[in-house]
């Protein structure tokens, strides 16, 4: 089996559900992936800046693994990489099971540190119906399990484009479970 690494990257420069593929994003620390519409040090996604628009942007890239997408599949839903709005799709690594502060190096330079897990919106089942109960789950003890990705922050800019591995660095101390951001 292949190493964990990246399947495809993607940005939109305007607030859409679905993002476009690209051949490469730059990641800029601190802010995002340049020429997309939730780059920036505060929160940038439309809800969050309702509420409070000085708040620090801790979904400055979404990352959604593509094993998700052969499971919506045997569900009935199609969905490629980029139609969820992540940035980057990967492959060969469970996104969902690393802790809170979890850092991965993207490539040869960038690294992310994982935030937290993506909230699922309306929006879901707006693009597909029925794909909001596909992509939430109830784990044994019934707690909600969430599996829209993950969401980071950039610690190190860098290039990223697909077929670039991935490298896992696991947070010193107790590992926190991910929660949604």
């Amino acid at each position: 089996m292949r190493p964990a690494h990246v399947l495809a990257v993607h940005l939109s420069p305007v607030h859409a559900f679905s993002k476009s593929m690209a051949t490469a994003i730059t990641l800029l620390a601190g802010l995002g992936v340049q020429g997309d519409a939730h780059c920036g040090e505060t929160v940038q996604h439309r809800s969050r800046v309702a509420r409070d628009p000085t708040q620090p942007n801790l979904r400055q890239v979404h990352l959604l693994q593509a094993e998700l997408f052969e499971e919506l599949a045997g569900q009935g839903h199609t969905v490629r990489p980029g139609d969820m709005g992540e940035n980057i799709t990967t492959r060969g690594i469970d996104l969902l099971a690393l802790p809170t502060g979890t850092e991965l190096r993207l490539g040869a330079a960038a690294v992310v540190r994982i935030t937290g897990l993506r909230n699922p919106c309306a929006q879901i089942d707006r693009f597909q119906p029925g794909l909001m109960a596909a992509v939430l789950d109830r784990a044994p003890g019934g707690a909600l399990v969430r599996k829209a990705g993950v969401m980071a922050v950039v610690l190190r800019g860098g290039v990223v484009a697909e077929r670039d591995g991935i490298g896992v660095r696991l947070p010193a101390g107790p590992r926190l479970p991910l929660s949604p951001v």
